[in-house]
């Protein structure tokens, strides 16, 4: 391994980057640092955009997902929303590849009475936070989606939120990276940051250190698991296990047009037919086994919603990873007492919509030095903060203590 020190870049010099993930945000934040005229690596430890980026449905439902205890993470997703448009015709210049950006908008449906009640709940905490989003009767919701069955009651239509084909954005972002001169390294596991004295010097691969004025951890679920941090580097992010599947609808005469939550999964089609069907949140650690139960449950939710599903092939089905923080929201930016890292991680079921705020934001760090104020909240150091107010106010003597991550 090296022993001396990266130079820093010297004033008005652009900076070299090494990115450890070739998932959708490494790619991302690669392509905006080399585009801007950086030397820029990217590691990745099996095949680029194969892990959780490939796993998922490309909902950008930043609306619809909106949940109470989420509300500071909202505006950086609604921001990001708002830039997907831009960022994807941006992409398809840059790649000549469409990416699958659709805006017929997210459809949530009720069929039970219960389930009304709790729509109109998440209805009015959404509403009370500014988000738009509409009531519809049971014939509204017929007249918009045909084929559901006839016992949906009622729905809620956010007409912005809406998907991309996270896999087509993958790949785009591939393409558009090494255009711009970026170099992507496949099957390429980095062992270790290589850092010395506080800063980064690399990171190291195969037994031999790539040296890098910037590093940045992207690694998703396995961040944590590169080595040469300190432990209060190390960012608290884990694996959460989600099971999800495809059929093949006639993609002349699709079933279904809006992507759909309905009380036991939700529904994404793409525009060759496809249907994607998830998706189970599961605290299994590694397990990455297909279940029974797992598969029972979606179909069995799909079929109540949609029945025509019944019919169809099934195309597919895979697990994948989420990256889940302490509090479901990203770790960005930059580490104390680790000058030159930076983390792009933690995005949990966020990923494909946080993309474009997500490499923006980053890549705005490294070439100025400057943190936007989006990204300021999601830093590292707000779980220090957590942790020394919970020893400041110690629970009181019975109550058990919450669960680590």
């Amino acid at each position: 391994m090296s022993t001396s020190l990266s130079a820093a870049p010297a004033a008005g010099a652009r900076p070299s980057v090494a990115i450890i993930g070739g998932g959708i945000i490494g790619l991302a934040i690669g392509w905006r640092l080399a585009a801007a005229g950086c030397r820029v690596d990217i590691f990745e430890k099996g095949r680029a955009g194969q892990g959780a980026s490939h796993a998922a449905a490309g909902m950008l439902a930043a609306g619809a997902e909106a949940e109470p205890g989420e509300q500071r993470l909202l505006p950086l997703c609604l921001e990001s929303r708002s830039r997907w448009r831009g960022f994807a015709a941006e992409l398809e210049a840059a790649s000549g590849q469409p990416v699958g950006l659709r805006d017929e908008g997210t459809l949530i449906v009720a069929l039970t009475r219960d389930d009304v009640e709790v729509m109109r709940v998440n209805h009015q905490f959404q509403r009370g936070l500014g988000i738009e989003s509409h009531w519809l009767t049971g014939a509204q919701v017929k007249e918009l989606e045909p084929f559901l069955t006839p016992r949906a009651v009622a729905g809620v239509l956010s007409p912005l939120d809406n998907q991309v084909d996270n896999r087509r954005a993958t790949a785009a972002l591939r393409v558009a990276f090494e255009r711009a001169g970026g170099r992507l390294h496949e099957d390429s596991p980095v062992e270790a940051v290589d850092a010395e004295a506080g800063r980064v010097r690399g990171v190291v691969v195969g037994g031999r250190a790539h040296a890098a004025d910037m590093v940045v951890l992207a690694a998703g679920a396995w961040s944590r698991q590169i080595a040469g941090l300190p432990a209060a580097a190390v960012p608290p992010v884990r694996p959460v296990k989600g099971q999800l599947l495809s059929v093949a609808m006639d993609p002349a005469a699709p079933l279904l047009r809006h992507v759909l939550w309905a009380p036991k999964c939700y529904m994404v089609p793409r525009a060759d037919g496809t249907l994607i069907i998830g998706g189970t949140t599961e605290e299994k650690g590694w397990d990455d086994s297909l279940t029974a139960g797992g598969v029972l449950a979606m179909l069995e939710g799909a079929w109540r919603t949609l029945p025509g599903i019944e019919e169809l092939r099934i195309s597919e089905m895979w697990t994948g990873f989420r990256p889940g923080s302490r509090d479901d929201a990203p770790l960005l930016g930059p580490v104390a007492g680790v000058d030159g890292l930076v983390l792009a991680t933690g995005h949990h079921r966020n990923g494909i919509l946080l993309t474009p705020v997500t490499a923006d934001l980053v890549a705005g760090f490294i070439l100025t030095g400057r943190q936007d104020p989006l990204m300021q909240p999601f830093g590292l150091d707000r779980f220090a903060a957590t942790a020394a107010a919970a020893a400041a106010n110690p629970m009181p003597a019975g109550v058990p203590a919450g669960v680590p991550a």
